[in-house]
């Protein structure tokens, strides 16, 4: 495949980003085709790709046998049915995470996967293409730390006083789903892929008080022991006061290592009366967005040329998994067995 023929479906915040990638940035890739069932997104598109074909209907997009491959940012709630229906449709599928917020859909998707073999299935963890994570992965994998038992992660967004994502928690999963779920996926690519076998987890609502009516929080711990005796301990958060912080250390027998200690925006620092600071990374986007583009390029060298990427739909599956148990674990009070 010379050139990947690529239709994005969902054109919201971050999926007008990817959209920008694949169009201008991913050599081997083309954006021929944008689907949105919002108005004034497809009129974003016009203007932005005016050589793609928009659709406003999903099922119409995957009729146009010029898309190689479906590109979707859409709600968690439409992932497995979506990327099922893309696979009998004889095309390739990068979906964002998670892969859904339900287990049988995860069987569903990897059976369908199983049934359609031409074609390619990624789930986008996008934190294993950023530099600082995958120069951590191969200093563990050469024993810079010595053997790794534990992995300490955190996924903490900046607050945002209107409401976004009291607006989103109906459909997002709770926080566990939508934001630990990177750092669960990190701990088990960081210590070799380990299988939970038990869950503990507590939260509280901080200041988000609407988030009370779908029983969701704005800042929830997790702990997850797995079956080799190795650990990982999760912070996730809606309410930071300095900017989007993703931090993760990771605990070896003979060091230890940690990846974004400080969530500088850039390498200034200001030195005044007040002591020595620098600005943050003010959202995710702004942390991950070399991450975000390693990505797309990933997705389309798989395609293009068989290169693995590394990630399985078994692992976006257990991810789904130990999130649904942090989830069970803090609405129970109880921890979970796996």
């Amino acid at each position: 495949m010379n050139t990947v023929r690529v239709g994005i479906v969902g054109l919201g915040r971050l999926g007008r980003r990817h959209a920008e990638n694949i169009a201008w940035h991913v050599p081997g890739a083309r954006l021929v085709a944008a689907c949105s069932p919002a108005p004034e997104e497809r009129e974003w598109a016009q203007a932005r790709f005016p050589e793609a074909v928009l659709y406003a209907d999903y099922e119409a997009l995957l009729a146009d046998a010029s898309v190689d491959a479906v590109w979707l940012v859409t709600p968690t709630s439409l992932h497995a049915t979506q990327i099922i229906a893309a696979l009998a449709a004889g095309k390739h599928v990068f979906c964002e995470k998670p892969l859904s917020l339900d287990l049988a859909e995860c069987d569903r998707v990897i059976e369908a996967h199983g049934r359609h073999g031409h074609s390619h299935v990624m789930i986008g963890f996008v934190r294993r293409f950023d530099a600082s994570y995958r120069d951590a992965f191969d200093s563990i994998a050469k024993g810079a730390i010595g053997r790794p038992f534990m992995v300490r992660s955190q996924t903490c967004d900046r607050n945002d006083p209107d409401g976004f994502f009291v607006r989103f928690a109906p459909t997002s999963g709770g926080l566990f789903l939508d934001c630990s779920v990177h750092d669960i996926d990190l701990a088990r690519w960081l210590l070799g892929n380990p299988r939970a076998k038990r869950v503990f987890a507590s939260g509280t609502i901080a200041i988000h008080e609407g988030l009370r009516e779908c029983g969701d929080i704005d800042n929830g711990v997790g702990v997850v022991e797995f079956d080799d005796g190795r650990l990982a301990v999760f912070y996730a958060s809606r309410t930071m006061a300095h900017g989007h912080d993703t931090q993760t250390e990771v605990i070896g027998t003979a060091g230890a290592l940690s990846i974004g200690r400080n969530p500088r925006l850039n390498r200034v620092e200001i030195a005044d009366e007040y002591g020595v600071r620098n600005a943050c990374t003010p959202t995710f986007f702004e942390r991950f967005e070399n991450a975000f583009l390693r990505e797309a390029q990933a997705f389309v060298g798989l395609l293009a040329d068989g290169k693995p990427t590394g990630l399985t739909l078994e692992d976006a599956r257990e991810a789904t998994r130990i999130g649904l148990a942090m989830r069970a674990a803090y609405e129970s009070g109880r921890a979970v067995d796996l």
